[in-house]
C-alpha cells in the first residue's frame, strides 16, 4: 500500500465521519482510527510486520475544504511557485543510495511524474514524485533529515 492508496483511504474517513477503519490485506493488517474524533488527525499504525515492533503514528492529511471554499496554499508560496512538501513523517533522503546523483537539485526541470526523493517511514522506502511541472529553486531539507508531515521539502518555479 502505498502514499496515495493511504490518502484515498483518510480522505473516505473523513468524508463520512467514520473513527477507525481495519484492512487486512496478504497477512498484514493496517488500522486507521480517530482517537478523538473531535479533534485528533487520522492515525496510522500497523500490525502483523515486525514482533515486537511498534511503530509511530503517522499523521495524515486532514479532511479536503468543503465545495466552494479555495484550498489553501502550503505557508511561503508566492506567486509563479509550488511548494512539495512531506505526505508523511520520515527521513528525506535525496539520492536512491548513499553513492547514487541525487534525484534533484536546484535548477533541475521536473514534471508531475519525476521522483524527487525518498522518504523513509518504518523502514519502508517511498518514493515522493513532484506531482508539478517547473523548475527547481531550493532545496529546504538536508540529507538524512528528519521531516514532519506536511514540511516544505522543495519550492519549484512553476
Amino acid at each position: 500500500m502505498d502514499v496515495k492508496d493511504l490518502k484515498k483511504i483518510v480522505q473516505i474517513m473523513n468524508d463520512n465521519d467514520l473513527v477507525e477503519v481495519e484492512i487486512e490485506e496478504d497477512g498484514k493488517r493496517l488500522r486507521l482510527r480517530k482517537p478523538d474524533a473531535a479533534a485528533a488527525p487520522v492515525i496510522a499504525t500497523l500490525a502483523g510486520g515486525i514482533p515486537g515492533v511498534v511503530p509511530a503514528p503517522i499523521p495524515v492529511p486532514a479532511a479536503a475544504p468543503a465545495a466552494g471554499e479555495p484550498a489553501a496554499a502550503p505557508a511561503g508560496d508566492e506567486a509563479g511557485t509550488h511548494t512539495i512538501t512531506a505526505p508523511m513523517v520520515g527521513t528525506f533522503y535525496g539520492a536512491p543510495s548513499p553513492d547514487a546523483d541525487v534525484y534533484v537539485q536546484v535548477g533541475a526541470k521536473i514534471g508531475p511524474e519525476s521522483v524527487v526523493c525518498i522518504l523513509e517511514a518504518m523502514k519502508v522506502m517511498n518514493e515522493i514524485k513532484a506531482e508539478c511541472s517547473g523548475e527547481i529553486v531550493k532545496i529546504c531539507v538536508q540529507n538524512a533529515e528528519a521531516v514532519e508531515y506536511g514540511q516544505p521539502l522543495y519550492i519549484v518555479k512553476t
